[in-house]
């Protein structure tokens, strides 16, 4: 982590810019009644432009929200102080910007625009964020905007996991080294505890095509152990149906997902509640549910771990297991349901051609 998020003085002193301390003083020599009725209109105005935005930017600035709260409780275990969700500064701006790109690899297009959703958000609240804030923000979001790599971030397709991928991310050594500059040199071991939760997660996401959101939504009692393997039960997630999925036993103890679901479940004492939850360096399990980001980083870095010459993603398992069903002859209307697909998803059926893309080819047997 960078200097400038380890010490404790991420906030800095913000002075009203001059524009802004003449407003004040205006506003300040109104009667209490005008004064209020003014804040009642400025807040009736915010909350008419909140519910005139469309539903999918409402569901954006939410989310950026909820990052946002995330920060401030990973800001508050490094300060030793919880501060308001409401300080929005220009040091906690700059320290969120660093944050998302460090600690959750987003792209440069995606923090800017989660600026934007925590700024809009803060002014919901009432909260006055000064133009410094956003301003100093956007400049440390500059030179990322030049990083290739940074703003490789995201882009394409994800890559179809195999199970030759699930096998070597389950088998992978516990310790890996720690290369990049500007963190700890030697390696970091990552606790059996949080190696078996990664198994399970994995190979669960595979088993179910499951996207990073459902296998967070996934709870103990959801998961049913039966004679040929688990039951599962898939939540509702963004208003698309439930369903409930039959995953057998694997061939490989490694990446079966019913052995390796028994051996974190059993590790970790879950009898109810979330399937799967945090696990700090020191091997410590969490109370609260694994987030959707949690899941995906789980699998990213296990493919980072095991030295995959591809970047797996959250999603990886979920294209996985289409185009692998696909190439052992599984019927594609079995993994439909299994993935909860709609019959017409075009995304789904691109996974299908994928998976066929050897089957009987068009220059296969034609006297070439």
């Amino acid at each position: 982590m960078t200097a400038e998020l380890q010490h404790t003085g991420l906030v800095d002193a913000e002075l009203l810019p001059a524009d802004e301390a003449e407003t004040a003083r205006d506003v300040g020599t109104h009667d209490s009644a005008t004064a209020a009725v003014l804040a009642a209109l400025d807040q009736g105005a915010e909350e008419h432009l909140a519910d005139a935005r469309p539903k999918k930017t409402r569901a954006s600035y939410a989310r950026d929200w909820e990052l946002w709260t995330e920060f401030h409780g990973w800001l508050a275990g490094r300060t030793g102080h919880a501060l308001p969700l409401t300080a929005v500064t220009k040091g906690t701006l700059v320290a969120f910007v660093v944050w998302l790109d460090e600690m959750k690899a987003a792209a440069p297009s995606t923090i800017d625009r989660r600026i934007t959703g925590v700024t809009v958000t803060a002014r919901r609240h009432g909260t006055e964020v000064p133009k410094q804030a956003t301003k100093a923000a956007r400049e440390a979001l500059k030179p990322m905007k030049l990083d290739p790599v940074r703003t490789a971030r995201g882009r394409g397709k994800a890559i179809a996991a195999t199970p030759a991928h699930l096998k070597a991310m389950n088998t992978a050594p516990a310790a890996r080294p720690q290369p990049k500059a500007g963190r700890r040199r030697g390696t970091q071991e990552l606790p059996e505890l949080a190696r078996l939760r990664d198994r399970a997660l994995a190979t669960l996401a595979f088993g179910i095509a499951g996207r990073s959101e459902e296998v967070s939504s996934l709870d103990t009692e959801g998961i049913t152990q039966v004679a040929e393997g688990l039951e599962v039960h898939v939540p509702s997630v963004k208003g698309r149906p439930p369903r409930d999925v039959a995953v057998a036993y694997g061939e490989n103890p490694d990446t079966c997902p019913v052995r390796c679901w028994q051996a974190w479940k059993e590790a970790a004492g879950l009898t109810a509640g979330p399937a799967f939850l945090p696990v700090d360096q020191k091997g410590r399990l969490g109370t609260q549910r694994l987030g959707p980001d949690g899941c995906r980083l789980a699998i990213t870095r296990a493919s980072e771990r095991a030295g995959l010459d591809v970047r797996l993603t959250g999603h990886s398992a979920r294209r996985g297991l289409v185009s692998t069903g696909r190439k052992r002859g599984k019927r594609a209307e079995k993994l439909r349901k299994q993935g909860g697909w709609a019959a017409n998803s075009p995304v789904f059926w691109e996974y299908v051609d994928e998976g066929e893309r050897w089957e009987d080819t068009a220059t296969e047997g034609i006297g070439l």
